[in-house]
């Protein structure tokens, strides 16, 4: 079984691939199994050279994620699809503070992870889509010490680049995991509950950094 550690750092990594330059990834279109790799390297590579973050500096990991993971994953529709049919009930001022608040979740979630980066490695597995389908599913194996490790994407075509919308991690997808437990708190307490709920762990998060 993997040990905690271990466990957000692959959601760290897989939460924090926007740490390429932007200027690099728009000189040219590129397939999404290629960015996948690109990234996830450079994601490695950077925290290998940041002494902070190593050092585990949460304020300077969260402000570096907040600042480059946003053009690279659709929050919108990782909210929407982790909310579900709620949705659709949603005001448009709740779902503003439904995405913002999920958003801060899963970076501070996943931050302080990134200072367990040691000595990985991120191998592409052969893609059974195409690399001109809407929507394709990408899909890795971080090695290291022990067992490699299942990680996948799912990308959606976005102009003439590619966005994150969910993420396996050994065998279990990001938004599926968090609907469930989104659907009860909403049945329970509605969606301003849940608004309330995402706020307060976040806020709790916040406390301790």
């Amino acid at each position: 079984m993997m040990n905690l550690n271990r466990r957000r750092w692959i959601g760290a990594l897989a939460l924090s691939l926007g740490l390429l330059p932007l200027a690099a990834l728009h000189a040219e279109p590129v397939a999404p199994d290629a960015l996948i790799k690109q990234v996830s390297d450079d994601v490695i590579d950077a925290v290998k050279a940041d002494k902070a973050i190593q050092a585990g500096d949460v304020k300077r990991i969260v402000a570096l994620v907040d600042a480059k993971v946003l053009p690279h994953v659709n929050f919108e529709r990782m909210t929407a699809s982790a909310v579900g049919r709620y949705w659709r009930q949603a005001t448009p001022d709740q779902k503003q503070r439904l995405q913002a608040e999920f958003k801060q979740l899963l970076v501070r979630t996943y931050s302080g992870a990134l200072t367990q980066v040691k000595d990985q490695t991120v191998e592409l597995k052969a893609m059974r889509g195409k690399p001109e389908d809407p929507e394709v599913i990408v899909r890795t194996e971080v090695r290291g010490r022990g067992d490699p490790i299942q990680l996948d994407y799912r990308l959606e075509k976005v102009g003439e680049g590619w966005k994150i919308y969910d993420v396996n991690v050994l065998g279990v997808w990001l938004v599926e995991n968090y609907r469930n437990s989104f659907a009860q708190e909403i049945s329970a307490n509605g969606i301003d509950g849940l608004i309330a709920k995402l706020a307060e762990r976040n806020k709790a998060a916040a406390a301790k950094s």
